[in-house]
């Protein structure tokens, strides 16, 4: 198959798939969490991919990118603060989305959806935690929209004007390694989903060489997960 190659850089196509991906699955996880189709336990990793990977993302943006781009231009400085006080107040959503509780009275992702379990139990009923989840999942959703809407007129102008490839492969080659290792299939099929192939065989080949072997099983598990999400598969 023939690709065309991105026509944007590399630090421009990395960043705007990153961002679609956290758009995606935010969005996905606040609709699926409802579906009764869906197992807690899919919800549960897609849950926590989406927090560590958005924690990951603005913890390196706050202390490894934005001192990149000050350097080059320090009248950057104020729209990249006002930017870190938005990312510390999507960390407090996706804190309380972490903390929602996944496993009812001991039950992991298998919690019956008619199991109404007593105060003496200790548990709750998986319905209860799917609106949990759901509510928690909204407003990580619509802070993660509202937060690139902002971000991405002050970032990819920045990124394309202000930063040099050789700085930038430094600072994805640190982003790459410092990645949390939680669901990265995921991380794959949603790539897949929100670019060209062009633009995610150029992200994947970032990976470390003995990982890249890995990406064919890793995007058929991914397909499958996603599938299940929606509530397509099983």
């Amino acid at each position: 198959m023939t690709m065309t190659p991105p026509t944007e850089s590399t630090a421009i196509v990395e960043t705007r798939l990153a961002h679609d991906v956290h758009r995606a699955a935010s969005t996905l996880l606040a609709e699926a969490a409802l579906n009764p189709s869906v197992p807690l336990s899919a919800l549960a990793q897609l849950r926590d991919f989406l927090v560590s990977n958005l924690d990951h993302h603005h913890e390196s943006e706050d202390n490894d990118l934005w001192p990149r781009i000050v350097a080059a231009v320090p009248a950057a400085a104020l729209e990249l603060d006002s930017l870190s006080e938005e990312h510390e107040r999507l960390d407090a959503a996706l804190n309380q989305l972490a903390a929602v509780a996944m496993n009812g009275n001991g039950a992991g992702g298998n919690l019956s959806e008619t199991a109404k379990p007593t105060a003496d139990q200790g548990g709750t009923s998986a319905t209860t935690v799917r609106a949990a989840l759901h509510a928690a999942a909204v407003t990580v959703r619509d802070r993660v929209h509202d937060h690139l809407a902002h971000e991405e007129p002050v970032l990819f102008p920045a990124l394309r004007d202000h930063l040099t490839p050789a700085e930038w492969e430094d600072f994805s080659q640190r982003v790459i390694a410092t990645t949390p290792p939680v669901a990265g299939h995921l991380m794959v099929g949603f790539l897949d989903e929100v670019g060209t192939p062009a633009e995610v065989d150029l992200v994947l080949s970032g990976l470390p060489e003995p990982v890249r072997p890995l990406v064919p099983g890793l995007r058929l598990r991914a397909a499958a997960d996603l599938g299940i999400l929606r509530g397509i598969g099983a």
